[in-house]
């Protein structure tokens, strides 16, 4: 069974992973996403207030779509909370990682793995968010699929990062209410 904390310290920074997977075409790709994302006054404050260390491994892939319009999120999300770490890895060099992370069967990406500041597994999430996938289903089955939603017109992008920033909220308070941390952190 693979140690998927020990292949965080193998995996890379954002800049590292690009550099070292991306060609330029994929590169130009992935910095228009960056650029597009936009946290609000409220995203920022609320990743500023974790305390707890964050160390996150992003299983991606520097061509896959879904890992362009998703992973620039986390950049994000590390510059405004210090506590996350991010360490990325390519899918196809960690087959022993995919193969581990695997979604319904598959070899899906971008899958993130959360854990504690002393390696404990905590969460793992990944490769669509629920937005994304409600938007496929009206994209591709229209509204004879009913799907209990209301639309907020917010754009994709948007609601994917506030998907994103939930579960990341959610391992924190997991962290930050943890008896074991807790002790460990005095509070």
């Amino acid at each position: 069974m693979v140690n998927l904390f020990e292949k965080f310290s193998q995996g890379h920074s954002y800049a590292d992973f690009l550099a070292r997977h991306a060609n330029e075409n994929q590169k130009k790709r992935w910095h228009q996403v960056h650029e597009l994302v936009m946290l609000s006054k409220a995203q920022h404050e609320l990743l500023a207030s974790f305390k707890r260390t964050m160390p996150v491994l992003c299983l991606a892939g520097a061509w896959c779509g879904d890992c362009i319009n998703q992973c620039p999120i986390f950049e994000h999300f590390t510059v405004a909370s210090p506590v996350i770490h991010m360490r990325y890895l390519d899918r196809d060099e960690h087959a022993d990682v995919q193969k581990a992370l695997q979604i319904n069967g598959g070899d899906r990406v971008p899958v993130l793995v959360f854990f504690s500041e002393d390696g404990t597994e905590v969460a793992r999430y990944g490769e669509r968010t629920l937005s994304k996938y409600r938007q496929m289903m009206m994209d591709q089955y229209g509204a004879s699929c009913p799907t209990g939603l209301v639309h907020s017109g917010d754009p994709l992008l948007m609601k994917v990062a506030q998907d994103w920033l939930n579960e990341f909220e959610r391992v924190q308070w997991i962290l930050r209410l943890s008896p074991r941390l807790r002790q460990k952190h005095g509070d």
